[in-house]
């Protein structure tokens, strides 16, 4: 009887669904370094969310992108692999929202401006120029959630059972036709020198 218990406890706390979180919107480009992803993700903060970040606790989502190759005799082949870091914090002090990544970042008056260019996922190389193509389709996959284990620990511990303190899209999957040949890079050439030939 006690193990029923818990196991029923154990899959309620499972069974707890995300915030709904999708990607609407995605391409896939090839340019000279590579491939770039262009996304758009259709989320809310919940008001408790909002509230944790306006009290200065930074929000830090990840946006994950896979690449691979389906094969019959067994398993897929991971071809690439690329995750983003995303951090939205708010500074009391200059009364901004801050949207960084990296050594980049940027300041916005409102929590809605900040979350509309987090949104909007644009040129982020995914794929390198190095990575070789096979002739065949891939599968593609895209998601964002907020990284929950990045958040001091009490709020970890309550993002355990509250839905209220997630939020997490679905992968998002496509199929790359055969992709051709990346483009060539430009080359470069060195003057030459008045008498050399």
């Amino acid at each position: 009887m006690r193990r029923i218990a818990l196991l029923t406890g154990l899959l309620a706390i499972l069974a707890v669904a995300a915030m709904p979180a999708r990607a609407s919107e995605i391409a896939l480009r090839a340019v000279e370094d590579g491939l770039v992803l262009d996304a758009d993700f259709e989320f809310e903060l919940t008001p408790r969310l909002a509230e944790v970040v306006a009290n200065g606790v930074p929000l830090y989502f990840q946006v994950e992108f896979e690449l691979s190759r389906r094969r019959w005799y067994w398993f897929d082949e991971k071809t690439a692999s690329a995750r983003l870091q995303l951090r939205l914090s708010y500074h009391a002090l200059s009364r901004q929202y801050r949207l960084s990544t990296g050594p980049l970042q940027q300041n916005f008056p409102t929590l809605e401006e900040a979350l509309s260019v987090l949104r909007r996922l644009r040129n982020w190389l995914v794929v390198d120029r190095t990575v070789g193509f096979s002739d065949a389709d891939y599968d593609a996959a895209v998601r964002m959630r907020l990284d929950t284990n990045l958040l001091p620990k009490p709020f970890q511990l309550s993002a355990l059972t509250s839905r209220e303190l997630q939020l997490e899209s679905p992968w998002k999957r496509f199929t790359l036709r055969s992709p051709q040949q990346l483009p060539a890079p430009v080359e470069t050439r060195e003057p030459q020198k008045g008498g050399e030939r």
